[in-house]
């Protein structure tokens, strides 16, 4: 049946309280009954001169649109064509679409650019994870962030399903992939870095970045040794039901007194009298993912000067954990870990014993990779939202884009978020033309001072954007709520995977270690 059309001298008559009609982007709402449980109360609605008016432009200074959702119950109709002609039409985010918004996109993306990376497959793979994760992650994910719960197992083994694949691709291209076919229909022997890349940024734009870490993050961290150094019965057990969600993994290194600090580890294995076990006594702090882990992915102490990795598996009498409070949302599952004479067989040794700082190295490339990913969209996205509420804010009688300060902002914003990017595809660039080895060897350095770059841009743009936003910018839950939760969490960024001052430093120590003797 056609929905009912309105002129907007019919809804003129709609202007008080009991009898209160508003328009909205085109549709016709009936809030007669809706007045006394607003949010704001009914004055708001009375009392801001929108009563049976367009109250689209006052509507969106003050919300977001998925508030639209909730209220699609008191919709009566439409604007007739006369008065929708000339009434201003905002355009919507739609779930599984590209935004029309400037910059709010890699480049890769904007229909009228061309990209000498991405292929057919890597666009095929990006338009179905836009819609997954838009259909089936974003709202639990917004949910979850303020509420602190874990996601839900129920989505988490929907990843790992043979129809998606989502845990396999995000440890990147590979064996345990091949066979498979993916999302976009990209068989599993044709996915490269890219097609990682864009698992990773999409999973990005559901804003929510301590849920995002509680979705499996420990695994990225902690099963490529699983995959790079475990003997194939070992492999064959721990490995699909991770994959599936069924399981989790985490990466335990960093301890209290000695941070990340892999030569100040003091958490400590013997070898028992019948050499079948390693007994392993000690503490792991800030472990990812750590309260609700099957798996421990750890470092230990065999020796004085022996460091060496074992997969340690819960176990209720001698594994504990214990939340920690961080700026990240608890869905994170941040968390210390207590081990008290853990028996761990020795066939769960990964790399051989005393060979853990190689392990330990091999990982490090990969994940500030990630972390770059992650940090170049979560920048875009804060960027994105901001740029949105410049074009809608007015203050003094003129929008917040009118003035050229705040224009000056968003020029630095754009300026750091595609350069960020561009170096970040360069280098993914390398990696898909390079060994693990290679990467080790060649990427280290410039895959540590693009993380170092990305990093302190994300510190800036959030700054930036707080002040476009002022208090909505530092207030959880509403128009700003995006914004909130980058400027509460951006300093993990600065942290995880190495301080800037730490990776800038190895970033110039290796360039330093190439310098041929020079003279001037």
């Amino acid at each position: 049946m056609a929905a009912r059309t309105f002129s907007l001298e019919q809804i003129s008559e709609h202007n008080k309280e009991g009898d209160l009609w508003i328009v909205v982007n085109g549709d016709v709402y009936d809030l007669s009954r809706f007045t006394d449980i607003h949010p704001g109360g009914a004055g708001v609605l009375l009392a801001s001169d929108i009563a049976g008016k367009d109250a689209s432009e006052a509507f969106f200074s003050l919300h977001r649109s998925s508030v639209l959702a909730k209220y699609k119950r008191l919709i009566i109709g439409k604007l007739d064509s006369d008065a929708s002609a000339s009434s201003t039409k905002y355009v919507l985010p739609l779930d599984g679409e590209l935004s029309p918004v400037p910059y709010a996109e890699p480049s890769w993306l904007v229909p009228s650019y061309k990209s000498p990376y991405f292929k057919d497959s890597h666009r095929r793979l990006q338009k179905a994870m836009r819609k997954f994760f838009d259909e089936n992650v974003k709202a639990e994910a917004r949910e979850f962030e303020l509420s602190g719960e874990r996601p839900t197992q129920k989505l988490v083994e929907l990843m790992g399903t043979d129809e998606w694949n989502i845990h396999a691709m995000r440890m990147g291209p590979g064996r345990h992939l091949h066979g498979k076919t993916l999302p976009g229909n990209v068989k599993g022997e044709e996915f490269d870095y890219f097609h990682e890349l864009v698992c990773v940024q999409e999973m990005c734009r559901v804003g929510a970045p301590g849920y995002m870490a509680g979705l499996q993050a420990g695994m990225v961290i902690g099963l490529p040794p699983i995959l790079n150094f475990a003997p194939e019965p070992l492999r064959q057990r721990i490995l699909p039901d991770i994959l599936a969600g069924k399981k989790f993994i985490s990466l335990a290194i960093s301890e209290p007194h000695a941070g990340s600090d892999v030569q100040g580890i003091t958490t400590s294995a013997t070898l028992s009298e019948d050499g079948k076990y390693w007994i392993v006594s000690g503490m792991k702090k800030w472990i990812t993912n750590g309260h609700f882990s099957d798996y421990f992915m750890t470092a230990v102490r065999t020796g004085p000067k022996s460091l060496t990795m074992m997969l340690i598996e819960r176990d209720a009498d001698t594994v504990d954990t214990r939340k920690i409070k961080t700026s990240y949302s608890p869905s994170a599952g941040t968390a210390y870990v207590f081990f008290e004479k853990t028996k761990v067989p020795v066939e769960n040794v990964l790399g051989g014993e005393g060979n853990g700082l190689k392990v330990i190295l091999s990982n490090f490339n990969h994940e500030r990779w990630v972390i770059n990913c992650r940090i170049a969209r979560y920048s875009r996205l804060v960027f994105e939202e901001t740029w949105k509420w410049a074009h809608l804010r007015k203050s003094q009688g003129k929008r917040l884009i009118d003035n050229a300060v705040v224009r000056q902002k968003f020029g630095q914003m754009i300026a750091r978020i595609d350069s960020g990017q561009a170096w970040l595809e360069h280098l993914t660039y390398q990696m898909t033309k390079m060994t693990y080895a290679e990467q080790s060897a060649q990427l280290a350095g410039p895959m540590a001072l693009n993380k170092y770059y990305l990093a302190r841009c994300g510190q800036e743009i959030s700054d930036m954007a707080v002040q476009i936003w002022g208090g909505r910018g530092i207030t959880q839950g509403g128009m700003g709520a995006l914004i909130e939760q980058y400027q509460r969490t951006y300093k993990f960024d600065n942290v995880l995977g190495g301080a800037d001052e730490v990776l800038a430093d190895l970033g110039v120590r290796q360039a330093s270690k190439r310098m041929p003797k020079a003279v001037l």
